[in-house]
């Protein structure tokens, strides 16, 4: 069929990129801040493409490229920055420079994609972040799309890695009835299983013991920020995890063990960039990649990447939609993420303290904490008279006076953000 044009935002060194390709989309262009992994995308694409256009920088920055340019390609897609959302950090949300989530669906109005993928970590889905997800939802819908977000675990798709990613959809309306999200497939494959071939090679004696014990799927590997840490496989219960496997999760090897190493009983192995690349989900013909840079760099690659086989099968749903090549189905309503936003947003004239506490008894304080902290909440009166108004979104959208753009002046500070 008529290959599919795709525009990648934050591609990364290229997960996504590699299973929208597998999926039918050529790439129009990607999009990339980080030059090592914007050096492994280009070198891939071009492989795959024959030609390849990738743009380095900030992708809010207009002095990199042109959205206006690439007014109603197929498909918008990217991971925008996780740390915004991640348990692993602060989850502060909207008041993280690195938070790009709002400003990609804004995005969309500029280049009116026939769809639209972004892809995040589990935190997003968390109460927390339900007003967040509410704005992103209402917006989508002013912009003509039908919206979706699901769950989805790499192990579901063939990768030996359980890697909970949530997944945004959005499809202009006129397709919303032939989307089908794909169908989940529970591999069989486990670490030891994909890896076993890695650890013998260099003649290690206990390869096959090892493959034997290591019989279950990986935890999600942790690309890192650049913020801190070096290459490890993660925080401290990551690496008891990764034991449990016979794996160090200390540090990455520069070599897999030779015959003269001990058994893993007594000195666990560490993986190397190409086994933590298998457990990615790059495995097999068709889904060969070479990562350029230092090994410390190539591992943030590897780990921040979104496993190829998942992007495939969300790829080949949103062609199949596009296509309108699988039978129509009844479309769900747009999920109501969180009912306080919608009584403040719809309001017509301040709502008190009162009237809130009867529509939500219990939890009304942590609500209003939350929602106060992606959005101005105008506060007026006290006690039960206290009147609430909803105000601006604080994501990053594109607005002048945004904190964000203070952080990205200087190179230096760009050079540490991921």
């Amino acid at each position: 069929m008529t290959e599919l044009r795709a525009v990648e935002i934050c591609a990364g060194a290229g997960g996504q990129s590699l299973g929208l390709h597998r999926a039918g989309f050529r790439h129009d262009l990607a999009v990339e801040l980080d030059e090592s992994a914007a050096a492994t995308l280009r070198h891939n694409l071009t492989r795959l493409q024959g030609e390849a256009k990738v743009a380095v920088g900030d992708v809010a920055d207009p002095a990199v490229w042109n959205p206006a340019e690439f007014r109603e390609v197929d498909l918008l897609a990217g991971g925008v920055p996780c740390p915004p959302f991640s348990v692993a950090g602060k989850q502060l949300g909207s008041a993280d420079e690195r938070d790009l989530f709002a400003w990609a669906v804004e995005l969309a109005g500029v280049v009116q994609p026939r769809a639209l993928l972004l892809e995040n970590v589990r935190g997003l889905s968390a109460p927390r972040f339900s007003g967040y997800r509410q704005a992103v939802a209402d917006r989508l819908g002013e912009l003509g799309y039908w919206s979706e977000w699901r769950l989805l675990k790499a192990n579901e798709f063939g990768v030996p890695q359980l890697r909970p990613r949530f997944v945004l959809v959005a499809v202009r309306e006129e397709f919303a009835a032939h989307f089908h999200w794909p169908e989940p497939t529970p591999t069989d494959r486990t670490v030891g299983s994909e890896l076993r071939d890695l650890m013998a090679s260099r003649g290690w004696r206990y390869a096959d013991k090892w493959a034997e014990f290591a019989a279950g799927i990986a935890p999600t590997i942790v690309g890192g920020s650049k913020k801190h840490g070096g290459a490890d496989l993660g925080p401290t219960r990551a690496k008891a995890a990764w034991a449990q496997l016979g794996v160090d999760g200390k540090g990455i090897a520069n070599e897999a063990p030779d015959r003269n190493d001990p058994s893993f009983r007594t000195r666990m192995p560490r993986l190397t960039n190409e086994m933590v690349a298998r457990l990615q989900g790059w495995n097999g013909p068709g889904f060969e990649w070479e990562f350029l840079g230092r090994k410390t760099s190539v591992y943030r690659q590897i780990g921040n990447a979104f496993p190829p086989p998942v992007a495939e099968a969300i790829g080949r749903a949103i062609a199949d939609a596009l296509r309108a090549s699988v039978p129509r189905r009844d479309v769900a309503a747009v999920t109501e993420h969180d009912v306080l936003y919608g009584v403040l947003r719809g309001a017509s004239a301040p709502v008190t303290h009162a009237e809130l506490v009867a529509l939500f008894p219990g939890d009304l304080d942590r609500r209003l904490d939350a929602l106060e902290r992606d959005f101005v909440l105008e506060r007026s009166g006290a006690g039960s008279e206290t009147r609430y108004v909803l105000g601006d979104f604080k994501a990053f959208r594109g607005q002048d006076d945004h904190l964000r753009h203070a952080v990205f002046a200087s190179k230096a500070t760009r050079s540490r953000v991921s």
